[in-house]
């Protein structure tokens, strides 16, 4: 087994006993208290949806299973934010702070000036709010899209949330992303020293999809130099076209062993300061069809995290730094098709946006 890094025993989280960069424990560290993120859906939709690159989004994809807002009519953004406050209060005694988490489709998919109208407002909303996190594609990032997170994060803290999934072009196709690998590096490379943090949305169990080639994402990951992480098991839900050919037969699930096994093959190839956001992800019972072990997430975590202890490993065991160093990279030029930056930069109000009048 390669020798981990030099500075593995100077991270707090190891000091403290803990076997990742867990996501809830880098943030009390950060702010001296809990933090909570708030779901927001302010209304985006997708440039593989609206036919800028594609028609009919990923083929896993049912926003109304990833976010309870697209099962009702859609709040203001300031509405559902503030909502989303007074009910984690109500679970939890001890939040010190909120993170505005801008979470279904595409969250850079909108006129520059009306995204900075948005988050700004939203940020604007209480002293508690401490941040934004925002969901994105990795073709959605053009220049303008950067410069305004750069200047939010001077203030704030901002995390930019880039769906990777992989980095095989092949199942990039497959899921009908309309983009490639090529955008994601790109946007990481342009995105990387201004400021604000740079997340890699991850998921593991794709069809076709080795063992060895999941591991190869892994190490991409420490080549890209991103800040943060999280891990995704594909699962299909109603109403989608993966979660018809799972009825069907024609695709099988990873199953719940191989998926924790894998999980810890994928963390230790991870450098040990990056941040695990997520380890798994879930859908509700009335639109989850397979895996249902998903459901069980604390029990899930629990898994993983014994399957560690039982190694005598933990996250970064196995990495091992790239030969060129992420922030010697330049800067490239922006690659973003231009189907999408006139979307962004060109159109006027994006009408169905849900801000506050």
């Amino acid at each position: 087994m390669p020798s981990p890094p030099k500075n593995v025993d100077q991270l707090a989280w190891q000091h403290e006993g803990l076997v990742l960069n867990a996501f809830g424990a880098a943030l009390k560290r950060r702010h001296g208290g809990r933090i909570q993120r708030v779901s927001i859906d302010a209304g985006f939709t997708c440039p593989n949806v609206d036919g800028a690159v594609a028609r009919g989004g990923c083929n896993f994809c049912d926003n109304r299973s990833f976010s309870p807002s697209r099962r009702v009519r859609l709040k203001r953004v300031i509405e559902q934010l503030e909502t989303g406050i007074q009910s984690v209060r109500r679970r939890y005694h001890n939040v010190q702070g909120f993170i505005a988490y801008f979470q279904p489709a595409t969250n850079t998919y909108a006129p520059v000036d009306q995204l900075a109208e948005l988050f700004e407002s939203t940020l604007a909303v209480s002293d508690e709010v401490v941040g934004l996190a925002i969901g994105t594609r990795p073709d959605c990032a053009p220049e303008s899209v950067l410069e305004l997170l750069e200047n939010l994060s001077r203030r704030h803290d901002v995390s930019l949330e880039y769906g990777m999934q992989t980095m095989y072009d092949e199942s990039l196709q497959w899921m009908n992303r309309a983009h490639c690998h090529e955008h994601m590096v790109n946007a990481v490379d342009r995105s990387r020293g201004r400021g604000f943090e740079c997340c890699a949305h991850i998921i593991l169990g794709l069809p076709g999809e080795t063992h060895a080639m999941m591991m190869e994402t892994a190490n991409e990951i420490g080549r890209l130099g991103v800040d943060a992480i999280k891990l995704h098991n594909l699962y299909a839900v109603t109403g989608t076209p993966l979660g018809d050919q799972v009825i069907a037969g024609e695709i099988q699930m990873m199953q719940r062993d191989d998926y924790i096994q894998t999980v810890v093959d994928f963390l230790e190839r991870i450098s040990p300061a990056v941040i695990v956001e997520r380890i798994s992800g879930d859908a509700p019972p009335d639109y989850l069809i397979e895996p249902k072990w998903c459901l069980e997430k604390s029990a899930l975590r629990l898994a993983i995290e014994n399957e560690f202890r039982r190694r005598g490993t933990r996250q970064g065991s196995r990495f091992s730094s790239p030969a060129t160093d992420p922030a010697e990279r330049p800067r490239p030029a922006d690659l973003t098709p231009p189907e999408i930056r006139s979307q962004i930069e060109k159109r006027g109000r994006l009408p169905v946006l849900k801000m506050q009048p």
